[in-house]
C-alpha cells in the first residue's frame, strides 16, 4: 500500500498522465488515463456526439472493441477494405467508404504500423470529419517525430496484460482541442464537473452538491495501476528494442521460402511497437499449420476475424476482398520481450517445417 493511503484516482495518475504526454508529445491536461482502451472508444464515440444516423467508417480488419462503441451509441458502423499485405486502411479505402452521413473515421495501427494514417488524417480534415485513432497496439509508433494516435482528433492506447506497456487493465486517451480534453474528463467521471468532494471544497461554498453537466460513467484510471504504468513506461524503449530485434531475427530466419510471406517492410520514417509479427501463407494450409504448430507447444493466432461478416453489424453483404485474403492468409507468430533467441528459433524451425510438410 502507498505510503499516502490513497490508492484511487490521484497524484500518481496525475504523474503518469504527464510521462504519457511527454511521450507522445502532447500538452499532459489532453491526456487521461483510463480503465481500459475499451472504455476510451466508447468515450470517444460519446465525445463526438454519434448517434442513430450517423455512420463512423472504420476498417473490417480491426478488434471488436471499436465497433461495439459504434453500434452500441446508435451509429452505424460502415466497414472499409484494408491492404491485403499491411492490413491497414488506406486513404483510399476509407474514401471509398464514405457517405453524407458519416460523421468520423476511425483506423486502427495494425500490429503497431503506422499505416497510412498521414493521408487518412489529410482525407478527413479536408472533409471536416473528425479522425479517431485506435492505437492500441501503437504505444511506440511513429512517423518522422510524430506518434501515432497524434494525427487524429481522438486516439486511444491500450495497456492491458497482452499490450507492449502493461498496467494489467488500463488505457490511455488524448484529446486534441481543450474542449475535447474537458468533455472526456468530465464523461469519465459521471458527467460531474468535479472528480471529488475535495475538489470541489477549492471552488465552492456547498462542495458537496453535485454539478452534473452531461451523463458520464466511470471509467478513470487508479494510482495502483497508473504506478505500474510509470515503471513499465520507463522500461518501454528496452523492450521496443528487444521486440525489434525478435522481429527482425524472424525475417533473417524465415526469409527464402516460397510459401510464407513475411510482414511488409516499413516505409522510410515509419517506426512499428512491433506488437504483432505476421507472416502469410497459401489459405489451404494456413489452419493446418496453425494446428501443427499448436502440437508442438508453438501458439499462434490471427487478429483481427473481418468484423462485417459478424451479423450483429448489420453489414454481411459487404464485399472486402483485402480484408478476406488477410483473413485467411495470415498467422501471428510468438512475439514478447522475454522471448530469447532460442525461443525465436524454435518458433521460426518449427513454422518451417509445419510449412514444407503441409506443402511436400
Amino acid at each position: 500500500m502507498f505510503a499516502d493511503n490513497w490508492p484511487g484516482h490521484g497524484p500518481r495518475t496525475q504523474r503518469f498522465e504527464a510521462e504519457f504526454a511527454r511521450h507522445i508529445g502532447a500538452d499532459p491536461d489532453h491526456v487521461l488515463f483510463l480503465n481500459s482502451c475499451t472504455s476510451g472508444l466508447f468515450l470517444a464515440v460519446q465525445m463526438l456526439g454519434l448517434g442513430p444516423g450517423d455512420e463512423v467508417v472504420l476498417p473490417s480488419a480491426a478488434f471488436v472493441a471499436a465497433a461495439n462503441a459504434v453500434a452500441a451509441s446508435g451509429a452505424r458502423p460502415v466497414f472499409c477494405d484494408v491492404d491485403p499485405r499491411t492490413s491497414n486502411a488506406t486513404a483510399a479505402h476509407v474514401e471509398q467508404a464514405l457517405t453524407p452521413r458519416t460523421k468520423a473515421v476511425l483506423v486502427l495501427h495494425y500490429g503497431g504500423s503506422p499505416g497510412d494514417v498521414e493521408a487518412v488524417a489529410r482525407l478527413c480534415r479536408g472533409r471536416g470529419i473528425p479522425l479517431i485513432e485506435d492505437a492500441a497496439c501503437a504505444v511506440a509508433s511513429r512517423i518522422g517525430d510524430t506518434a501515432c494516435g497524434m494525427f487524429g482528433d481522438i486516439a486511444v492506447w491500450s495497456f492491458d496484460s497482452a499490450k507492449v506497456l502493461v498496467t494489467g487493465d488500463g488505457g490511455m486517451l488524448h484529446a486534441r482541442t481543450p474542449e475535447l480534453a474537458r468533455k472526456a474528463r468530465t464523461l469519465a467521471y459521471h458527467g460531474l464537473r468535479h472528480d471529488s468532494g475535495f475538489a470541489a471544497a477549492r471552488v465552492s461554498p456547498r462542495w458537496w452538491e453535485l454539478e452534473l453537466e452531461t451523463f458520464g460513467r466511470r471509467v478513470v484510471g487508479n494510482d495502483l495501476t497508473a504506478a505500474i504504468g510509470s515503471v513499465q513506461l520507463a522500461r518501454l524503449p528496452a523492450n521496443i528494442t528487444r521486440r525489434t530485434e525478435i522481429a527482425r531475427r524472424y525475417d533473417q530466419m524465415l526469409a527464402g521460402t516460397e510459401e510464407i510471406q513475411l510482414p511488409p517492410a516499413l516505409p522510410a520514417g515509419h517506426v512499428s511497437s512491433h506488437y504483432f509479427y505476421w507472416v502469410q501463407m497459401p489459405p489451404e494450409i494456413r489452419d493446418d499449420v496453425a494446428a501443427d504448430l499448436l502440437a508442438q507447444g508453438v501458439y499462434t493466432t490471427f487478429r483481427y476475424p473481418p468484423l462485417h461478416k459478424i451479423p450483429a453489424y448489420g453489414a454481411t453483404d459487404t464485399e472486402l476482398p483485402g480484408t478476406d485474403q488477410v483473413n485467411e492468409r495470415t498467422l501471428l507468430l510468438p512475439l514478447h520481450q522475454s522471448l530469447d533467441d532460442t525461443d525465436v528459433r524454435t518458433v521460426a524451425e518449427a513454422l518451417l517445417e509445419a510449412v514444407a510438410r503441409r506443402t511436400a
